[in-house]
């Protein structure tokens, strides 16, 4: 008989990722609206929009991997709603810097991204991450086929791309953005599929030995007869 699946599974996970994604945005919200966004507003709501966009951008990234390193098939649910919510923070980080920093006046914009290369840096991954959103669509998957994989694949570029933009905007204290830098090259090690399976079973062996303690563990603490 097959194993009759369980629809309410992993709706915990999700639920998380929309509260969590949700969450810098009620902030951001409740600090501008209670003038509470520092002396230099543009630049605070700048900073955590984009902050925000790439710690998703980050993480949908690792949903794959993840999925295939824990066995956990919900995980992978949550992939384009990380996605999503990543295009979301970048689309707000993007209209700050078009109308509030330069009040939608395009001789400035076309200015400022020709004299500030992380600008143009920024622009090209929002242009990915725009493509990637509007094909992210189950319509769109069956349309483009089996160029859908190809183009989604984009979201690497786009991923560094985010990267060079966080260090030449931050110039002196890169230790954040090569933090980044670190997590994003370790999921494109996790492409690799000797390493993947490395990993794997790498886990797969902790779970054993967790289980194997834990079970003697139990049977340590029963009462003897």
């Amino acid at each position: 008989m097959a194993r009759r699946k369980n629809p309410s599974k992993g709706n915990w996970l999700r639920a998380a990722v929309h509260i969590g994604a949700l969450v810098p945005f009620a902030l951001l919200a409740y600090d501008f609206f209670t003038a509470n966004l520092t002396v230099n507003p543009i630049q605070e709501a700048t900073l955590r929009t984009g902050k925000t966009a790439l710690v998703l951008l980050v993480l949908s990234l690792a949903a794959s991997p993840l999925c295939f390193i824990l066995d956990y098939n919900p995980i992978l649910k949550t992939r384009r709603t990380l996605g999503l919510y990543a295009f979301f923070y970048a689309g707000i980080h993007f209209i700050i810097f078009i109308w509030l920093d330069y009040g939608l006046n395009w001789d400035f914009i076309v200015d400022g991204f020709l004299e500030k290369p992380f600008a143009l840096v920024g622009f090209a991954a929002f242009l990915i991450l725009l493509a990637l959103a509007i094909t992210s669509t189950d319509g769109w998957k069956r349309r483009l086929g089996k160029a859908w994989k190809k183009l989604h694949r984009w979201v690497y570029a786009a991923g560094l791309l985010v990267i060079v933009h966080y260090i030449w905007v931050v110039k002196s204290d890169t230790r954040e953005p090569l933090a980044w830098g670190a997590a994003l090259a370790l999921l494109l090690l996790l492409r690799i599929p000797r390493f993947k399976w490395w990993v794997r079973n790498k886990v797969d062996s902790f779970k054993r030995t967790w289980r194997k303690k834990n079970s003697q563990g139990e049977m340590s603490r029963q009462p003897a007869d």
